[in-house]
């Protein structure tokens, strides 16, 4: 099957030689194109900008994703602690009312209306009593003070 041709080479080993050179021209394409790639600095640094953005945009829809989770547990956490101090409010409430309603059963009248009318003279009198209050404050203060000072010498 071999047929002779020029200078003894066969049909066959120029159709081999052929195909090695053309194998030869596309490898040697690829690489061309691999090392115009390495040198094309200005495409290089365009994927890492897109790449960038895309590992931002990533972090920051996690980001969100975390605060809305955050906002939604403060949210119910506050709705429990409102709860709670509305029932802690009321409790109080009652035992207060209960405490005054005590002690206006176990208190004999005439001291109750003796408290009532005290009570009544102070809201009429509510600025000496302050002052008379600040003026008071202010001696136990001083003399605090003063006795600090004896103590140190």
């Amino acid at each position: 099957m071999n047929h002779r041709t020029q200078g003894g080479r066969t049909a066959n080993d120029l159709g081999e030689l052929r195909e090695q050179a053309e194998h030869t021209r596309d490898e040697l394409g690829r690489t061309v194109e691999a090392l115009a790639a390495k040198a094309d600095v200005k495409a290089q640094a365009e994927e890492k900008v897109a790449a960038a953005r895309e590992k931002a945009a990533v972090a920051a829809e996690r980001a969100k994703e975390k605060a809305v989770v955050a906002a939604d547990l403060v949210k119910e956490k506050t709705a429990v602690a409102t709860e709670q101090a509305a029932v802690a409010t009321e409790q109080v409430k009652e035992k207060t009312a209960a405490a005054t309603d005590l002690v206006k059963e176990k208190t004999p009248d005439p001291v109750l209306e003796k408290a009532e009318a005290v009570a009544q003279k102070a809201k009429a009198n509510r600025t000496p009593l302050v002052a008379a209050t600040a003026a008071l404050a202010g001696f136990l203060l001083v003399r605090r003070i003063v006795r600090g000072h004896r103590g140190r010498r």
